[in-house]
């Protein structure tokens, strides 16, 4: 009896512990959710987005890389739930139905644009709606709000003209200003401004109109130095002036011819230099010249127009030759005998002789003498000695020759001068009128680049100090019948090389 009644219970407990194992193995029955929350379109991964599921298990949140993982998920079917505030909340469905088994979804997030305001249409503010007599530099300005203050505005300005189909387009802007420049004269501008909080679809303003000046019949013309380039200024009588070659060509020593209506001038390209010209609003460049003009120092270098403005003369080291203003029906005029370099010309208002400056490659041994148009000399002005010259320019009677002299002979290799002086040179009588002496030349400064004026009553120059770093003025000296007493006023500052037509 005590024997069957062992056997039984070891039975019955034998019998327990199998159903016991029976539900830890249901129990342990689970599976494993990963998967990426993502913005919709981007792929950009989102983080802290909530993930959660129905019927309740975890609640996990998604890493910098968006990703976030839920385990020991019981078998069965979930849904499961993706937040984040600013995001349309997105469900999936998911079926876990083995042990072990892993399911991977992903998250494509919407913004929830209910969550958001679209900026307000911009508010163009100036130029005003059809302003007129605008510069060729115009700040456009405008004005946009967004309700919601933590998005980020990006403006978009469209600007289109009435001479040609071109556009400009400028994008991310985040200011609500913008400065367009290289404008032309007489021309209608039609700008429109476009705001993005990269949120809703971009929300445009209404397109306003501004014309900028006419061409202004501008007769000064001089040269500043900007971003390590010579640019050419264009100035009536009052300094209203307008830059009239682009910073990022190097061009100096204008000439403008009103019959030609072109403004002529010289320009680095290619390394060589060579005559261009271009209408008065500095519009159509055009290159003249084939071989280059070149001497000495190219910056000491002048050519000179026919009056008619149909063809111009300049040199190449020894040799002067005539081109007419389209580049073609280039000519050899005239090559110095002993091979000095010519460095300076000008054509007389008839057309009917030349004078010339030509020194040594270090720009001395200077002679100035007129040739008529066959080469043969006419008149020799300065002949050899110490000291820099040049300068040179006819009255329009051709009958008096504006140059100019270093007096204190000065030489070295940086080519400076100490005490240059401008003379006039009667070719009828041979006298020679001291004119920087007359006109109280501040001691220590150099008088440079001596024009006539239009009628000859002025003389229009450059002076600087002798010291080589000072700023250059940009002065003119009225004349009169006595030739004495004349006075000097300064035009425009930090200004060079000037030409007044």
């Amino acid at each position: 009896m005590k024997t069957f009644i062992k056997i039984f219970t070891i039975l019955i407990l034998i019998f327990s512990l199998g159903s016991c194992s029976e539900e830890l193995v249901e129990q342990a029955q689970t599976g494993t959710l990963k998967g990426k929350v993502v913005k919709r379109g981007t792929n950009e991964p989102i983080q802290n987005a909530k993930i959660f599921t129905t019927p309740s298990t975890q609640t996990v949140f998604s890493d910098k890389d968006g990703l976030f993982e839920i385990k020991d998920l019981p078998i069965g079917n979930y849904s499961v739930k993706c937040e984040l505030s600013g995001y349309v909340t997105n469900f999936q469905a998911v079926n876990i139905q083995n042990q072990g088994q892993l399911v991977t979804i992903v998250f494509e997030m919407n913004d929830d644009d209910s969550l958001n305001s679209p900026p307000t249409a911009p508010v163009l503010l100036s130029p005003i709606d059809n302003a007129v007599n605008q510069p060729l530099t115009v700040e456009l300005k405008w004005n946009s709000t967004d309700p919601d203050t933590t998005d980020v505005l990006k403006y978009r300005l469209i600007v289109k003209n009435n001479l040609n189909t071109n556009i400009v387009e400028v994008n991310d802007l985040k200011e609500k200003h913008y400065t367009l420049d290289n404008l032309q004269f007489g021309i209608s501008y039609f700008w429109q401004v476009g705001v993005s909080d990269e949120i809703h679809p971009e929300v445009l303003s209404a397109v306003f109109k501004f014309t900028t000046n006419t061409v202004p019949a501008n007769r000064y013309h001089y040269v500043r130095k900007q971003s390590g380039n010579f640019v050419i200024m264009s100035s009536d009588n009052l300094g209203s002036n307008f830059q009239y070659t682009a910073s990022m060509y190097n061009s100096w020593r204008p000439r403008k011819n009103n019959n030609a209506g072109l403004i002529a001038f010289l320009r680095t390209e290619s390394g060589g230099t060579h005559i261009y010209t271009a209408n008065p609003d500095g519009s159509n460049p055009f290159k003249v010249t084939q071989i280059p003009v070149s001497g000495f120092n190219n910056y000491e270098m002048d050519f000179a127009w026919s009056t008619n403005g149909s063809m111009f003369i300049y040199s190449s080291f020894d040799k002067l030759y005539k081109i007419n203003k389209d580049g073609s029906g280039q000519e050899l005029l005239y090559t110095t005998p002993d091979g000095s370099l010519i460095s300076e010309c000008d054509w007389s208002y008839d057309n009917s002789k030349i004078a010339l400056k030509t020194n040594n490659f270090n720009g001395y041994n200077v002679k100035i003498y007129i040739i008529d148009m066959l080469g043969n000399v006419l008149k020799n002005i300065v002949n050899s000695g110490l000291g820099a010259a040049g300068g040179l320019n006819f009255s329009v009677d051709g009958q008096k020759l504006l140059y100019t002299r270093d007096v204190s002979g000065y030489q070295d290799s940086n080519y400076r001068q100490l005490d240059s002086r401008i003379f006039i040179y009667n070719l009828v009588t041979d006298a020679i009128l001291d004119v920087s002496t007359e006109s109280d030349k501040p001691v220590g400064t150099n008088d440079l680049d001596p024009r006539f004026s239009p009628n000859d009553a002025q003389i229009i120059l450059m002076n600087t100090s002798n010291d080589n770093i000072s700023q250059k003025n940009v002065v003119v000296i009225d004349l009169n019948n006595t030739n004495t007493d004349f006075t000097r006023t300064i035009l425009f500052t930090n200004a060079e090389m000037p030409d007044y037509e």
